[in-house]
C-alpha cells in the first residue's frame, strides 16, 4: 500500500524529539522512500495493525520507524528510532536482494 498520507500527533512528534532524538523529516524520508516493511503486532482497533518500516533517512542514518496503518493510504508514526546492528544488516540483506 502505498503512503499517501502522514498523521502526525504531538506526543509521538515530542517522543521522538526526546526519547530517541529524531526529527519529523527523517521519518518523512524513511516512509516516502519505499522502506523494507515488517507487521509487527495487531493494533488495538480492527484493521489498524503496527508495522516497522525500515530504511536510511536523506543524511544516511538507519532508521526503525514503528507506525500504525490508518484507512486510505495513511500512516500514523507511533515512534522510530536508530536500528540496532541485527535490524541493520536485515536492511541491509533486503537491499542487496532488491538488486
Amino acid at each position: 500500500m502505498p503512503i499517501r498520507q502522514i498523521i502526525w500527533k504531538e506526543q509521538f512528534v515530542e517522543k521522538l524529539a526526546v526519547k530517541h532524538g529524531v526529527e519529523i523529516d527523517e521519518v518523512e524520508a524513511v516512509l516516502g522512500a519505499k522502506p523494507h516493511v515488517r507487521k509487527i503486532s495487531r493494533g488495538h482497533v480492527k484493521g489498524e495493525n503496527v508495522y516497522a518500516a525500515f530504511g536510511q533517512t536523506t543524511g544516511g542514518r538507519y532508521l526503525v520507524v514503528f507506525y500504525i496503518k490508518k484507512s486510505a493510504g495513511a500512516v500514523l508514526p507511533i515512534s522510530a528510532r536508530d536500528m540496532d546492528e541485527g535490524e541493520k544488516n536485515y536492511y541491509v540483506k533486503q537491499e542487496e536482494s532488491d538488486w
